[in-house]
């Protein structure tokens, strides 16, 4: 489904991601994982078309979407849920959800959306004409995903969903995650809490300083010594 190829990103001098491959087929949950700075942000920006690439290439479904402006990569199928939640503060939890929806034309696909997304989080339903930043970072989250799922993304980009959440909250924001795949969406998936992602991935990623060091399988990844030394705190 999205082959990335030989990405190398710089921010002016700073490279953040040098000759990075890997690749997400359909219908899995791919996780991307590595300490702070190493440059699972990166790739999902770069995918998403916030962030420009130096050199190598994206396709998404045999089409390649290197040079194509974010709002267009949209309209073809894969949207993002961000690090930080970045809900519109000021605007109501339906509000944020009709944002996730610019691209529907259909009155009555933006319903069915905004009616799929309070049968995924039936929170928000409760708070449906509250403003975004009275939300507790758990609800905020739910409303940054619901809000991505708004325009029917065949691949969801999910960064950090846990961060800043309590454990219980975070369970059951996985949980939601495992839901949402088993639907149809494919999800790649950048995540601290590295256990949790390779629980529920298929497969996964280890980056390094902007470089992949490692592949395989969640299972495979989650079982080798060095990587639950670094990242599983074992």
């Amino acid at each position: 489904m999205l082959t990335v190829d030989n990405l190398s990103v710089y921010y002016g001098a700073i490279r953040a991601l040098h000759q990075v491959s890997c690749r997400v087929d359909q219908g899995e949950i791919v996780a991307l994982i590595g300490a702070n700075g190493a440059g699972k942000t990166t790739i999902l920006t770069t995918i998403s078309g916030i962030v420009s690439s130096s050199t190598g290439s994206i396709a998404f479904e045999g089409e390649d979407i290197t040079r194509m402006p974010a709002h267009q990569i949209v309209t073809k199928g894969i949207s993002q849920v961000p690090e930080g939640r970045r809900v519109f503060a000021r605007m109501s939890v339906q509000e944020n959800l009709e944002m996730g929806g610019f691209i529907l034309s259909n009155k009555q696909e933006i319903k069915q959306g905004i009616e799929r997304a309070f049968t995924l989080f039936p929170r928000l339903a409760e708070r449906r004409k509250q403003a975004a930043r009275t939300l507790s970072g758990g609800e905020q989250q739910m409303l940054a995903m619901g809000r991505a799922l708004m325009s029917n993304p065949r691949l969801l980009l999910l960064d950090e969903p846990s961060m800043g959440l309590a454990p219980m909250l975070v369970e059951k924001i996985f949980e939601i995650i495992v839901e949402i795949n088993k639907t149809g969406t494919t999800i790649m998936l950048v995540e601290q809490n590295a256990s949790m992602a390779l629980s529920i991935a298929h497969r996964a990623y280890v980056l390094e300083t902007g470089e992949v060091v490692l592949s395989g399988s969640a299972s495979d990844l989650a079982s080798n010594p060095e990587v639950r030394k670094a990242y599983l705190g074992e």
